[in-house]
């Protein structure tokens, strides 16, 4: 059974990126930037922007961290965005999700300039990706197909099977698995809430690859898995656990320790698909300071 480390994958890919970004401070010349927007102080939020912010520096990338107080107003986010679409040091923008219930989440994600969503949420290049163009893929996404890509997972012509239809990850993964590409070619099958249990299960059953994108801590049990198949968790959820050090754990979508007793190859979590999020984040970084693709 392979473990589908994120920490072997997201290495491999931010060792590629330090070479370049190595060459370019050689060459005297500025290395990408990411701007991340922070509003409030949600615990998880600190912890996934505190990680991307690591990661750049880890990475030889720029990297700003604006914080606003949760009272901040819907107009004063905006116009920090448009000042940052402005920036020209600024290669991509990320604004941490989720925002308080007084700003449209919408609305944000529209107002970053299509050629620095770095996150993927862009309409313009959500449609570019569902049309085969060249654009950001959102980044857990982009990550779950670099960890294909780097433990060398076939797709093409497997049956995957995508629990979860969020337009961050499950419905953007069934496209691009369902692509022209290489970690795509796949016959996909995508179950969500309005699926009738018993088809969920069934459909679980018969997948090669099985992704687990819903927010239910272990959601996903040993029945529900064909024997072989590889399982891709990318939930993570707090459980409350008084016998923890820190008083909770970290639960995927699948129970781990039920599925490697089935499947070929299994993420964990944590370890798995997010620290994968952070390599696509940092790849569509790159691509945006190279400025591969201009929006007109």
């Amino acid at each position: 059974m392979l473990i589908l480390d994120g920490k072997i994958a997201s290495a491999a890919v931010k060792a590629r990126l330090l070479e370049q970004t190595k060459a370019l401070a050689e060459a005297g010349k500025r290395t990408p930037h990411l701007a991340a927007i922070l509003v409030g102080n949600n615990g998880a939020s600190e912890t996934y922007v505190a990680s991307k912010v690591k990661n750049c520096d880890e990475t030889g990338f720029g990297s700003s961290l604006i914080r606003f107080n949760d009272d901040v107003t819907e107009a004063e986010l905006l116009a920090k965005i448009n000042e940052l679409n402005a920036d020209h040091s600024v290669d991509g923008i990320l604004v941490q999700l989720p925002l308080p219930k007084h700003i449209n989440d919408e609305k944000v994600i529209e107002a970053i300039h299509p050629d620095k969503d770095v996150d993927g949420f862009h309409p313009m290049n959500i449609g570019r990706m569902v049309q085969g163009f060249d654009t950001f893929i959102p980044a857990t996404p982009y990550g779950v197909l670099l960890m294909l890509e780097h433990f060398n997972i076939e797709t093409k012509g497997k049956h995957v099977v995508v629990i979860g239809r969020s337009n961050i990850v499950g419905r953007p993964m069934s496209i691009l698995l369902s692509g022209e590409r290489p970690q795509g070619n796949a016959h996909v099958t995508i179950c969500h809430r309005h699926t009738p249990k018993q088809e969920t299960i069934k459909m679980a059953q018969q997948a090669d690859i099985l992704i687990v994108a819903v927010g239910i801590p272990e959601f996903v049990t040993a029945d529900m898995i064909k024997p072989g198949a590889v399982i891709i968790d990318v939930g993570i959820t707090r459980v409350e656990d008084a016998t923890a050090k820190k008083g909770f754990r970290i639960k995927g979508d699948v129970n781990y320790e039920q599925a490697i007793t089935k499947a070929s190859a299994v993420t964990p979590v944590p370890g798995g698909v997010g620290l994968m999020t952070i390599a696509g984040l940092l790849k569509n970084t790159m691509k945006a300071y190279e400025g591969k693709f201009y929006h007109v």
